[in-house]
């Protein structure tokens, strides 16, 4: 009994729904596309988030296989969007960068397509799941909130150690920047001061009788 519960919980691992999960890197003046063969009636839900770079912001396009724009945003630090294909064939999303001239970007996206598939072949019947059966679909949910508390606090943690060090590097600039310009204050002053109390030569006129 326990090593078949041991292997429906083992399903948990394999039972997720079909998705493409990516960090990548933008570079300015950029634009990255990528595809996904869907089936007409499927739920997909496409997640991105800007993780470091600049504004924190991006463009972002959804086409469908006909070329009609289901999806556009413009300049987006973070978003979601959920649909239902309306027809078989490739959809094709895209992330622009080229509003930007010199700032290169970090950006993460998840391409959820489809349900997540029944934990149990039977799942769905009349009858009344089991007490180990239930405890299996409880663990299952759980665990797809841990991932994902996961996956979002990664790229906050990402996101805001970027920061830190953009920071870091403004900051050691302003300290050197601010010792240079102390460093020739100072020798100003020195040139100043000894101008002052320097022996300055006189002449003497003679004066003839």
């Amino acid at each position: 009994m326990l090593a078949w519960f041991v292997l429906l919980c083992a399903q948990l691992m394999f039972g997720w729904v079909r998705a493409s999960e990516l960090t990548f890197e933008l570079p300015d003046n950029a634009k990255q596309c990528f595809y996904e063969d869907i089936t007409i009636g499927t739920k997909c839900t496409l997640e991105f988030q800007v993780v470091t770079g600049g504004h924190y912001d991006v463009d972002c396009r959804l086409e469908d296989p006909d070329g009609t724009v289901l999806y556009k945003e413009m300049k987006k630090q973070y978003d979601s969007f959920t649909f239902t294909a309306s027809r078989n064939g490739t959809f094709k999303f895209c992330f622009s960068n080229e509003f930007s001239t010199f700032t290169h970007k970090t950006v993460y996206f998840d391409f959820q397509v489809g349900d997540d598939p029944p934990l149990f072949p039977n799942e769905n019947r009349v009858t009344a799941l089991t007490q180990m059966e239930s405890a299996c679909v409880s663990i299952h949910e759980a665990l797809k909130s841990v991932i994902d508390y996961q996956t979002h606090f990664r790229l906050r943690e990402a996101q805001g150690r970027s920061r830190a060090e953009d920071l870091n590097t403004r900051v050691a600039f302003w300290s050197i920047g601010e010792a240079f310009i102390l460093l020739v204050v100072s020798i100003s002053q020195v040139v100043l001061l000894r101008s002052f109390f320097s022996d300055k030569k006189t002449t003497t006129t003679r004066v003839g009788s």
